[in-house]
């Protein structure tokens, strides 16, 4: 898995969000777009992009964009 690769996915599942704006160092619950509805859709693309099921407390511990690459990918 590749953090670039891990970005795009991640940002794909906003709407209203400029994707260029998203970065490995973007804190991702200080977007705008972010909600309990994002979070979800985060979680159902991890699942579907990596078959890999998260922990929603774990997932909670994570701050910025590479750090849920980093959980996502100590998972597979």
């Amino acid at each position: 898995m590749e953090i670039n690769d891990f970005i795009k996915k991640f940002a794909n599942i906003f709407e209203e969000t400029d994707p260029a704006s998203i970065k490995a160092d973007t804190v991702y619950s200080e977007l705008e777009e972010w909600d309990s509805v994002m979070l979800l859709s985060l979680i159902s693309m991890v699942d579907e992009e990596y078959g890999i099921i998260v922990d929603v407390d774990e997932l909670s511990e994570t701050r910025t964009v590479e750090d849920l690459f980093n959980y996502v990918n100590s998972l597979s």
